[in-house]
This record gives structure tokens, C-alpha cells and sequence, in this order.
């Protein structure tokens, strides 16, 4: 691996979280291969899914454009690189935020993402998502709140 290789594949991850926070959709859309398999089972309860990665993005705009503010922080990650595939585990810390009537403005969790990425045209592109939770506080009732919009 060499560390060219290694601090795009980072940037693949941090773009992601970026995108979503400033709710630049195009940013996002960017990391991503054309089809993605997207497992947030850890989160949704429901089974992974391979996906046009347009139709995730337009799913994260209808959600986090219901959002006041997200703040998503990506640390510590660990790169495996095998020709043209690679891996990249990293810590993450997602806060949401969403003044309502139902209680708490907040609800965060904390986890790692481990990502499926291939080189496609040169460049380090997102193919899959596997989240993994360790912790949830707050209110989880804002996110069905921010769908409906």
C-alpha cells in the first residue's frame, strides 16, 4: 500500500460524512461506485441492500434535509488494500439534531463503517456500507420526525 493510496481511500470516508453534514448531495453522490450494497441492519433491523447509489442519496437528502443540523465524525482508520479492492474500517460518531415536541433535540449513536471500495478510472470509489453500532443516546423518534418532513 502506498500512502497516496491510503489518504484517498480516507477521503473517500470523510467526504461521505461532509457531504451529509453540509448537505452537499453532489459530494456525496461522488464517493460512491454506481451500485452500492448498503447494510445499516445494525441500525434499521432490516436486511442489507444493493442499490443505485442515486437512490441512497436521494433517500439521505429527504432525511437529513428534515434535520436541523448533523455533525458525523470519522477517526482512527484502518486500511486494507488488495490491487484494486480495499477495506476501510473507521470509528464514527453521528450526532442529529431536531428541535420538536416529542422530548430531546438530539440523538447520536457511535459505531465504526466498514467499507467495500474499488479503483474505478483511477480513483478510490465507495461500492459498500456495513454499519456497526456500539452505542445510541437520545431521541431516535427525530429521525422518523425529519422523514415526514
Amino acid at each position: 500500500m502506498n500512502f497516496s493510496d491510503h489518504t484517498e481511500i480516507a477521503r473517500r470516508r470523510y467526504e461521505y460524512a461532509l457531504g451529509i453534514d453540509t448537505r452537499d448531495y453532489a459530494l456525496l453522490r461522488s464517493v460512491f461506485t454506481d451500485r452500492i450494497t448498503m447494510d445499516f441492519q445494525d441500525y434499521s433491523g432490516q436486511a442489507p441492500a444493493t442499490l443505485d447509489a442515486d437512490d441512497w442519496v436521494a433517500g439521505c437528502r429527504r432525511l437529513f434535509d428534515g434535520l436541523d443540523a448533523t455533525h458525523h465524525v470519522m477517526t482512527n482508520p484502518i486500511i486494507d488494500i488488495q490491487g484494486d479492492a480495499a477495506q476501510c474500517r473507521m470509528h464514527m460518531t453521528a450526532e442529529h439534531f431536531l428541535k420538536n415536541e416529542r422530548g430531546s433535540s438530539l440523538y447520536a449513536i457511535g459505531g465504526y463503517y466498514v467499507d467495500q471500495l474499488s479503483r474505478t478510472k483511477g480513483r478510490w470509489l465507495i461500492n459498500a456500507v456495513t454499519l456497526k453500532l456500539l452505542w445510541q443516546r437520545g431521541n431516535r423518534d427525530i429521525m422518523e420526525l425529519a422523514m415526514a418532513g
